[in-house]
């Protein structure tokens, strides 16, 4: 038997004037996508905003249903809407915010377990791997080198292709 372990590197920031000009856009634009989203359960709502390789941005905010597996989180929205739109455009960046209802959100917004499948999908795609830029409404700023850090033992094509 041998233990394996698996680590994480990312990159931390106090503020959002610590990230470059277009991560600072690309945070704000999924923020404003926040405000769009329909929370009425959770009243947590979160933004997402992706920029593809020809610099368009996408954005999608978290749409819930009272047959809570019928919803959608924003990350996806996002993406889907991104790839939908333009499916041959690589993606290079994707920031995730939230904001609630009832408290303050202080911590980076990471990708659920859904998420990162249908992200890594993408990168999967391009062979190439997409940032993230997760953040809370304050607090610590976190951005990631691909999905591979979040995912690390990825479910992926090589098991079904022949």
């Amino acid at each position: 038997m041998k233990k394996i372990v698996h680590t994480i590197s990312y990159l931390e920031f106090d503020s959002i004037e610590e990230l470059s000009p277009t991560d600072r856009e690309l945070l704000k634009l999924a923020g404003q996508a926040a405000i769009t989203s329909h929370a009425p359960y959770s009243h947590y709502h979160v933004g997402a905003a992706v920029r593809l390789a020809n610099g368009k941005v996408f954005t999608g905010s978290n749409q819930e249903n009272m047959a809570f597996p019928s919803g959608l989180c924003a990350e996806r929205v996002a993406v889907f809407y991104a790839a939908a739109t333009c499916p041959d455009i690589p993606m290079e960046t994707l920031a995730i915010t939230a904001r609630a209802d009832f408290f303050e959100v202080c911590d980076p917004v990471p990708p659920c377990g859904m998420c990162r499948q249908a992200i890594i999908e993408y990168e999967f795609k391009f062979n190439r791997k997409i940032r993230l830029i997760l953040s809370g409404e304050k607090g610590k700023i976190f951005l990631i080198e691909g999905m591979d850090t979040l995912l690390p033992l990825t479910f992926h094509e090589k098991g079904l292709i022949k």
